[in-house]
């Protein structure tokens, strides 16, 4: 037994310490809970004894005493090994988890343990989840959050090791724990060289070279002034054949085992396996396979409504679609289920038909999936920022004429004046790149603007849409460009609603690519790969961050082997085709990492100007705009936490100037992980207090709320195609031709043969389906695994953020429920949730997860 006497005693940074007056201590009793991997799970009695034979061992490292033989690291004890499982837990574990009961020899010279390493010597890896610690010498319990995947010992040249819940900026850690904070970073960082295997621990950057095969080239993303991009994770397979300057890809059956790092792959759970075997899937349906499947087109709405309320008729048997390939049934249920029903899509429920009206098509600029594009009109007529001498004349040409009779007796002037006018341009982004894909892709698009009206009651109207080609002879000639303008009846009614679809088709394009994949995923990917190579799980922006970024390098890996390389789905259906991620390319030309903030986006956007006396210092153009009034209640609540939990580390400005690892860090974001914006003047110095906290802010709200807003509505508002389609197959019809007969006397027909086709639309709607889908294990905004860290005041602060999330939560539902807000609704009677912070599993359209994990 042993005897002891503990006082509380005030310690650093006003933390709580245990002070032990120590008679005969001699053991100190711990608790690991451990996950065995999936496929051992049909021998885990076999694998728990050979677990605590001796085969996995533990050795505390102390955190006040160093050795001066070893490099003045801290002590190690004695190896302690895990014994016999703790059958009686008083909290439930989950599928797979087992805790184990582990003894160690207290040493005086050790005294208060910081940290411990693991040896594995059993053949398979185990995922080690937590360590606790129980009565402690001189300090009480000791929680250790591991989190992580431990592999058998011949893989690393250094025993694995673990650090305590503390949290310490660099020069503040103790002594004999700096050399294994030092250390633990140069593992993870790596030496750049080599491919790296499944239980390598590295993160390291590469360029997009890993997108085209020898049969369908693509342009390296990044590296480059002309195809600028972010970094992706390197994974260092070996180049093509034909090209050395692009990385060979894996073949299909293993094109889901792409290295990550282990710990960054998706935790055990049978809907994230749903997941990979379903983008499997979906992948070796691309090409003229599907089409074979399903060549018959949808020829009225009421065609596209038996997807949703009959169910798709599967053919019997294994399916020979050409040489070489054989698509089975089984492949097709993964997607499609046996005659499974797709959901019906939340646009749709309530009314089949009011998608269709004027105002919803305005409304979901504002509470659709894509509401961070469009702007307030602040001249007239538009005007393009293409080059003159390359592009020729490429300003608007709608004309005062085409509008002034519809602004509610406004003249144009005192619209623009008065902030009513508001623009959806894809003009610019579009121009440079129309001619290769209607050339040279099946797709025939246009780049279009779209002019739009508020009136009184805070609903937008659409005014005029101007679509527009290359001029016949030449980009420098100009555009050629036709405007229309509203009308309900007769074939001036059928063209007004074409145009509205070819819209339609250009927002649902550069939401995939430019909202969504660019400005979420791609952006978010170096910080993630640049925190864990410079930040140590000690930092506190490390702990602050590390949330954020669950699943995000493996849902990424998993994109470039599935759905944005060369032949892959989103060039399957999304109009640009081939030069989809060259077009996101020149986007990312002129991303700036400040305009990320929510307030800089709206006041660049025109949507919203500084405003003291409002609510968050801005007052917004639209009164009711659902994304921006929800997302700066989140965005106020994230900057809020992250002032009062940075401010219990960082004291002063110097404080953020000398931390070591916070500058290394931010120098390589820029420097290398997005490289190829190195040396631009408006990236933070990272200098202050308020830099830092601005940074922090962008960070988290890109990976929770922003992309929560642009992604999971998909489902709801695009799995209704004729809402979104993705594609067009021709252009408006000339009077007088075939295709303008056949639009004056069937509509319907004539707009299906137009949109997307029908295997195309199939494959977007189950993709879009799985993507818009929470899992079991999520985890919301301001929702954390208990543990973290040891530090009262921010685990305060997060627990005042649940409340404020809470609180945010309801007042989204009242304004749902506030008839004068008639954008929270619209005609479809579907209410603004996508910013509601928490959801329940599956496809809900509501819920902000931590991270980019889908």
């Amino acid at each position: 037994m042993s005897h002891n006497i503990i006082q509380v005693v005030t310690g650093e940074n006003g933390r709580k310490k245990m002070k032990c007056e120590i008679s005969q201590c001699s053991k100190i009793q711990g608790t690991a809970i451990v996950l065995i991997k999936k496929n051992v799970l049909n021998i885990l009695h076999d694998f728990f004894d050979k677990l605590t034979g001796k085969t996995v061992s533990l050795q505390l490292i102390s955190a006040i005493n160093c050795d001066p033989e070893d490099g003045q690291r801290g002590k190690i004890g004695r190896p302690a090994y895990l014994e016999k499982r703790n059958t009686t837990m008083s909290t439930p574990l989950k599928e797979g988890e087992v805790q184990f009961q582990i003894t160690f020899d207290w040493e005086e010279e050790i005294g208060v343990p910081g940290a411990f390493t693991v040896r594995n010597d059993h053949h398979d890896e185990f995922y080690l989840k937590t360590l606790t610690l129980e009565h402690v010498p001189g300090h009480g319990s000791i929680h250790f959050d591991c989190n992580s995947w431990v592999y058998p010992a011949k893989f690393y040249k250094k025993d694995r090791v673990f650090f305590s819940n503390m949290t310490y900026l660099p020069y503040k850690t103790p002594m004999p724990l700096r050399k294994y904070r030092e250390e633990e970073l140069e593992i993870l960082r790596g030496d750049g060289k080599g491919e790296l295997q499944e239980a390598d621990r590295v993160y390291d950057y590469a360029y997009y070279n890993d997108l085209g095969d020898q049969k369908h080239a693509r342009p390296v993303l990044g590296g480059s002034t002309d195809h600028p991009y972010p970094r992706r994770v390197r994974t260092g397979r070996g180049p093509v054949d034909s090209d050395p300057c692009n990385e060979s890809r894996l073949p299909l059956p293993e094109s889901l085992s792409i290295y990550v790092p282990r710990d960054e792959r998706f935790s055990p759970s049978k809907n994230k396996d749903f997941l990979v075997n379903s983008l499997k899937s979906i992948r070796q349906l691309i090409g003229p396979e599907l089409k074979s499947l399903f060549d018959r087109e949808f020829d009225s709405y009421k065609d596209v409504l038996t997807i949703y309320e009959e169910g798709i008729k599967l053919p019997d048997g294994p399916l020979h679609i050409s040489k070489g390939k054989n698509i089975t049934l089984e492949i097709l249920n993964v997607i499609f289920g046996s005659d499974r029903k797709f959901p019906m899509p939340q646009v749709i429920q309530v009314n089949e038909l009011a998608w269709s009206s004027d105002e919803e098509f305005a409304r979901e600029l504002l509470a659709g999936v894509n509401p961070v594009s469009i702007r307030c009109l602040e001249e007239f007529p538009p005007k393009s920022k293409l080059n003159y001498k390359q592009f020729g004349d490429q300003n608007s040409s709608i004309t005062k004429e085409h509008i002034e009779n519809k602004l509610h007796g406004m003249s144009l002037d005192e619209a623009i004046e008065k902030n009513k006018l508001f623009i959806l341009d894809y003009h610019d982004v579009l121009m440079p790149y129309l001619r290769l894909i209607n050339e040279e892709t099946s797709t025939k698009i246009y780049a279009s603007r779209t002019l739009l009206f508020l009136k009184e009651d805070g609903t937008l109207k659409p005014l005029a849409i101007e679509l527009s080609l290359p001029h016949p002879e030449g980009d420098q000639f100009g555009a050629v460009s036709n405007v229309y303008t509203p009308a309900e009846h007769g074939i001036e009614g059928s063209i007004w609603k074409l145009a509205k679809a070819y819209v339609a088709v250009n927002d649902s394009g550069c939401h995939q690519l430019i909202s969504h994949w660019l400005n979420t995923h791609a952006v978010i990917e170096p910080f993630v790969i640049a925190t864990n190579r410079q930040l140590s799980v000690l930092h506190p922006v490390y702990k602050l961050l590390h949330p954020h970024f669950r699943d995000t390098l493996y849902i990424n890996a998993l994109a470039r082997q599935v759905l944005i390389n060369a032949e892959g789905v989103l060039e399957a259906t999304v109009f640009p085709g081939k030069y989809s991620m060259e077009m996101s390319s020149a986007i990312y030309k002129d991303w700036i990492f400040t305009d990320q903030a929510l307030p800089e986006d709206l006041k660049k956007r025109g949507m919203a100007i500084e405003d003291e006396n409002s609510p968050n210092g801005l007052r917004l153009m639209i009164e009711d705009y659902p994304f921006a009034v929800d997302g700066l209640e989140i965005w106020s609540a994230i900057k809020k936490l992250v002032k009062q939990y940075c401010s219990f580390y960082y004291k002063t400005n110097d404080m953020v100037r000398q931390d070591s690892e916070l500058q290394s860090w931010w120098k390589e974001i820029q420097e290398k992980g997005h490289g190829d914006k190195k040396g631009e003047l408006w990236w933070p110095r990272m200098q202050t207090f308020d830099e830092l906290i601005e940074t922090c802010t962008i960070i988290i709200w890109i990976a929770s709320a922003l992309h929560a807003a642009i992604n999971f509505g998909q489902y709801p508002y695009g799995g209704y195609l004729p809402n979104r389609p993705t594609i067009s197959r021709r252009l408006m019809p000339e009077k007088g031709s075939a295709e303008y007969r056949e639009l004056e006397t069937n509509f319907e027909e004539a707009f299906f043969k137009t949109i997307t086709a029908k295997p195309q639309a199939l494959l977007g709607i189950s993709l879009v389906e799985i993507l818009s889908m929470h899992s079991p294990d999520e985890e919301y905004l301001g929702q954390r695994a208990p543990g973290w860290t040891s530090d009262t005041e921010p685990l305060q602060a997060f627990k005042k953020f649940q409340e404020t999330l809470e609180g945010i939560g309801k007042r989204i539902s009242d304004r749902n429920i506030d008839t004068k807000l008639k954008n929270r609704i619209g005609p479809v009677n579907m209410p603004y949730t996508l910013l509601f912070p928490t959801s329940e599993e599956g496809l809900t359209g509501k819920g902000i997860p931590n991270s980019i994990s889908i």
